[in-house]
C-alpha cells in the first residue's frame, strides 16, 4: 500500500493537453487487446433528494499491463449544494501481478476523457475549417469540452448558453485567455444558426436541439442525457443526420437521444453508422460532403478511462 501513486485532479488539470490525450486515445480505439467488459449501472433511491442517484462500475484491462475499475456516483441535484454531480475514484492496476498501481481522482479524469473523446470524434465528423461553436451547458465538462474542441479545429468564435446568462458568463471568463472569442448567450435557437460545431453537456429530460433550427453542415457533439429517460436533440435532429456514438454495445441501449428514436422506430440501429472503434481503426474522415448534419452521441467507455489513467500514471510517475 505505500507504493501506491496518488493522483489528484489538481495535477490533472496541469497535465492535461489535449492534443497529445486525443492522440492516446485514438491509439485506444485502435488497440484490439484491450478488453472492456459491460459496465455495471445501478440506479438506486436517493429520497433526502427526492431523486435517483447513479453507481457506474467501469472496468477494463489490457492483459499483463495494466487494469483499472471507475467507480462513480452521479447526484444530479449536487449543483443545489455547490457540489459537482459527478464524483469518484479510479482504482490503476497491474495486471500481472494485480496490485494497485494509483488511485486517481475519477471526476477530472472523466472530464478531460470525455472531452478528449468528443474532440476525437470530431476530427472525423465536423468541418475541417469549423471556426465556431455552441457550448450547451455550464457544468464541469463545459470549458473542457471548448478547449478540447478548439484543439482539432481552428475555433475562432465560441458561445455559451446555460440555464443563467450567470453561469454561461463564469464559463467564458474562466477562458478569457483562450485564443477565441468567447461570448454568453441567452437564446439557443439563435445561436445554433451561427456555429460549425454544436457541443452539448447537460441532464436535461426535454431535447435542447431542435433538427429544425441545425443548418446544414452541422456538428452535433451530445455528451450529456445519459439515461433512457433524458434527451439533448429531437427526433427531426436525430432522422435527418448521420450518427455515430462511441461504442455500439451502450451506444444504442443507454442514451435517450438514441434509445428513444429507436423504439419509437423514428430510425433502426442500421441508421447508427459507426462507433469510434470503426473511425479510429479506418482512420478515415467520415464526413462525405459539407452539406451532412453529423451528430456524435458519447455515452462513456471503460477503455477511455483506461487509457487516459494510464497517460497520467505516466506523467505522475516520470516528473
Amino acid at each position: 500500500m505505500d507504493n501506491i501513486s496518488l493522483i489528484n485532479k489538481d495535477f490533472i488539470k496541469e497535465n492535461t493537453h489535449f492534443n497529445t490525450l486525443i492522440t492516446a486515445l485514438k491509439e485506444g480505439f485502435s488497440e484490439t487487446s484491450i478488453v472492456v467488459p459491460q459496465r455495471h449501472h445501478h440506479d438506486f433511491e436517493n429520497p433526502a433528494e427526492n431523486n435517483e442517484s447513479t453507481l457506474l462500475l467501469m472496468p477494463a484491462w489490457n492483459p499483463s499491463k495494466e487494469a483499472g475499475v471507475k467507480i462513480i456516483t452521479v447526484s444530479p441535484n449536487n449543483g443545489a449544494h455547490n457540489l459537482p454531480s459527478i464524483q469518484g475514484s479510479y482504482i490503476y492496476l497491474d495486471a500481472q501481478f494485480g496490485h494497485v498501481k494509483a488511485i486517481i481522482d475519477a471526476k477530472e479524469l472523466t472530464v478531460k476523457r470525455t472531452a478528449a473523446a468528443s474532440a476525437l470524434a470530431s476530427s472525423y465528423l465536423s468541418k475541417k475549417d469549423a471556426s465556431s461553436l455552441l457550448m450547451v451547458g455550464t457544468g464541469a465538462l463545459a470549458s473542457n469540452l471548448i478547449l478540447a474542441h478548439a484543439s482539432v479545429r481552428p475555433i475562432k468564435e465560441v458561445y455559451v448558453w446555460g440555464r443563467t446568462l450567470e453561469k454561461a458568463t463564469h464559463i467564458c471568463k474562466q477562458l478569457v485567455d483562450a485564443p477565441f472569442s468567447c461570448t454568453p448567450v441567452t437564446s439557443i435557437k439563435e445561436a445554433v444558426k451561427k456555429v460549425a460545431i454544436i457541443s452539448c453537456a447537460t441532464l436535461s429530460e426535454t431535447p435542447l436541439i431542435l433538427g429544425n433550427d441545425v443548418k446544414p453542415g452541422t456538428h452535433i457533439d451530445l455528451v450529456g442525457a445519459y439515461k433512457p429517460n433524458m434527451r439533448e436533440s429531437d427526433d427531426t435532429l436525430i432522422k435527418k443526420a448521420q450518427l455515430y456514438v462511441d461504442t455500439m454495445e451502450a451506444g444504442i441501449k443507454e442514451p435517450g437521444d438514441i434509445v428513444i428514436p429507436l423504439k419509437e422506430n423514428v430510425i433502426t440501429t442500421k441508421d447508427v453508422l459507426g462507433d469510434l472503434f470503426s473511425l479510429c481503426k479506418t482512420d478515415n474522415f467520415a464526413r462525405q460532403n459539407n452539406n451532412d448534419i453529423t451528430v456524435f452521441k458519447s455515452v462513456g467507455h471503460a477503455l477511455e478511462d483506461l487509457t487516459a489513467a494510464t497517460y497520467y500514471y505516466n506523467k505522475f510517475i516520470n516528473q
